[in-house]
């Protein structure tokens, strides 16, 4: 689109998969709209590139988490993408000595047992109303908290010192994930290929002090009769889009679901077929500053490393190849020295730097479980509110954004018609 137009029905701020819901949803209402995008494409948080000819990356998302339930996989099947149904490597696929078996073993118990507190510190949090700090649930003394420590990183972005107790119970998972051959961010970005889109296109201001509404960009100006927003909760909490009147509410309830951490990196592997296909390899380091590795998936001769929270934030800020430079150093510890001349780095993802993200997903820090509900309420019939941040039991996950797109687009539709 070389123009913005002067006017739309309804505008959707962002393109991520929230966006690309609200859109879709709104394609047959007989309502004029366009999402409106800061970067160059479309997918936000979902991106898959050719890390090389033949290593495809997911450098966001990467598992259909709750595959039973996940609505992205209808989507697949619409839109021609291959779907592997195969165990993911995290429990079943171990790869290695660093982690032996009994440990495992061990430390899988020891795992479950502080998910086990953890639910029913919840319940009891829910009864009286009173929120707790996650890490209270630890064991005291217990080997293994460091490494349950690191796992929430991976599944949370953060460790359990900043997650709300109500808010992990809340998080629905039917432990069934499955991936997207040609990519997650693939089929994200497919998924929004017929989608009115204007890109290079960043809100700054949204004025709803008038009859209809004006959105200020880095390409002009426009108005709207309503407004679907699905922006990052860090980008509403530092007021990078700023309301007029203000909304100190949904900046207050965004500042309690900050975006984590989680990071990414995929390295080349040199004699790939000494190393099992869809294998899991990570040891028992007795620390939360740890990655865990994904040995040739679907095939491909690479490794895929996964870091989180502060160790993320860490690496990121050491700077560009920082990332892939720990994951050697560590997947030579496990393996032998041998393996350095093996690997090379192909691609890293940096969320934190990535200015309209500054993260990967939320967590509602303690005491803030209930902000999830506050972001997501609309304003006045004409501001209406979407993403993962706003999904009460599939935050964290593109599908839980997706679907939020389209209950937004569900209650604009409600709106208009109750005129």
């Amino acid at each position: 689109m070389s123009s913005l137009p002067s006017s739309v029905d309804v505008a959707i701020i962002g393109a991520g998969a929230a966006g690309l819901g609200a859109a879709n949803a709104l394609k047959n209402s007989g309502l004029s709209v366009l999402v409106l995008e800061a970067r160059d494409r479309v997918g936000g948080r979902a991106h898959t590139i050719m890390a090389s000819p033949d290593v495809t990356f997911d450098v966001g998302c990467g598992w259909l988490h709750s595959a039973d339930e996940n609505s992205f996989v209808k989507i697949a099947g619409q839109l021609g993408f291959e779907i592997n149904r195969s165990l993911p490597p995290w429990r079943e696929r171990a790869h290695g000595k660093a982690f032996p078996q009994e440990d495992r073993e061990d430390f899988i118990q020891a795992l479950n047992a502080f998910y086990d507190r953890a639910e029913q510190a919840a319940a009891e949090a829910a009864k009286n109303g009173r929120d707790a700090v996650a890490s209270l649930y630890l064991e005291p003394g217990n080997r293994w908290n460091p490494m349950i420590d690191a796992i929430s990183t991976y599944v949370n972005g953060c460790e359990l010192d900043q997650v709300s107790i109500l808010d992990m119970d809340a998080y629905e998972d039917t432990d069934i994930n499955w991936r997207v051959r040609r990519g997650y961010g693939a089929l994200v970005a497919a998924y929004g290929a017929t989608c009115p889109l204007a890109l290079n296109c960043a809100v700054t201001l949204i004025d709803h002090a008038g009859k209809r509404v004006r959105i200020e960009t880095s390409r002009g100006s426009l108005i709207a009769d309503k407004v679907i927003v699905t922006v990052p909760t860090n980008l509403i909490a530092d007021e990078e889009i700023r309301f007029h009147p203000a909304l100190s509410a949904k900046i207050d309830a965004a500042r309690g679901l900050p975006l984590g951490l989680a990071d990414k990196v995929t390295l080349a592997l040199d004699e790939p077929h000494a190393l099992p296909v869809e294998g899991n390899l990570r040891g028992a380091t007795m620390r939360t500053a740890m990655g865990t590795y994904h040995i040739r998936p679907f095939g491909q001769p690479c490794i895929e490393g996964f870091f989180g929270g502060r160790y993320a934030q860490s690496l990121e800020d050491a700077g560009d190849g920082a990332i892939a430079a720990a994951s050697i150093d560590e997947i030579v510890s496990f393996l032998g020295n041998d393996f350095r001349r093996k690997l090379k780095p192909l691609a890293e993802s940096r969320w934190a730097h990535d200015p309209f993200a500054r993260g990967s997903y939320s967590h509602a820090l303690p005491g803030h479980a209930g902000d999830r509900a506050v972001l997501a309420a609309p304003i006045d019939g004409r501001l209406f509110f979407a993403g993962e941040a706003t999904s009460p039991e599939f935050f964290t996950t593109a599908h839980g954004a997706r679907d939020s797109g389209e209950r937004a687009a569900e209650e604009v539709m409600a709106a208009t018609n109750s005129r």
